[in-house]
């Protein structure tokens, strides 16, 4: 496969990281942008979609965005696409209190990766789940939710996990995992 470069949008050195390390041993090389786009309210797909075709317009060329969800299933998906801002105002403590007197933890972090081949294109989806549950915070506090989601199979939250490991089960994984596949689809056509 011949090396496609591509601008994954985003302003997070930790995504940047964790996209570039999944990615490693494919021939996709990824630099980073960080743009201002307005995020639309709406579902998970519906951001992603709007964001990845704002950025393509910008950059006037290809390039990828990503939206994570982490969704409570007593809260039927809530706080979904909107858990950045339940994080700024609750923390981590503040999203266990959110399932006091709810019979689960369950929940699952979502990913969805926009792929655009340039301004005018419609962004092709690509989405990961990690099924699992809310616990107390566990582990390093550097990246967002991870310390108090633990991946189901598992008694270590994504914060205590070694970048290897969790690179290898992330709902980020799965949802790369598709994208490279597709990919690979278009560099066979060149």
């Amino acid at each position: 496969m011949a090396a496609r470069k591509l601008t994954f949008v985003t302003g997070n050195a930790n995504k940047l990281k964790e996209v570039q390390a999944i990615l490693a041993e494919s021939q996709i090389e990824i630099d980073s942008q960080d743009l201002d786009i307005p995020e639309v309210q709406g579902t998970t797909q519906e951001v992603a979609l709007a964001k990845c075709k704002r950025a393509a317009e910008l950059l006037g060329g290809p390039c990828i965005t990503e939206d994570t969800a982490l969704c409570f299933e007593a809260l039927h998906g809530l706080p979904g696409p909107y858990i950045k801002h339940f994080m700024k105002e609750l923390g981590h403590e503040g999203l266990n209190t959110l399932l006091v007197g709810f019979p689960t933890t369950a929940a699952w972090a979502l990913c969805t990766f926009a792929y655009s081949a340039g301004p005018g294109t419609e962004p092709i989806l690509f989405e990961g789940r990690t099924d699992g549950r809310i616990v107390p915070a566990r582990g390093p506090t550097k990246f967002g939710w991870d310390p108090c989601f633990e991946p189901q199979g598992f008694d270590q939250t994504y914060a205590e996990m070694p970048a290897e490991q969790k690179n290898k089960i992330s709902h980020r994984y799965r949802a790369l995992e598709k994208l490279q596949a597709y990919l690979c689809t278009l560099t066979q056509q060149d």
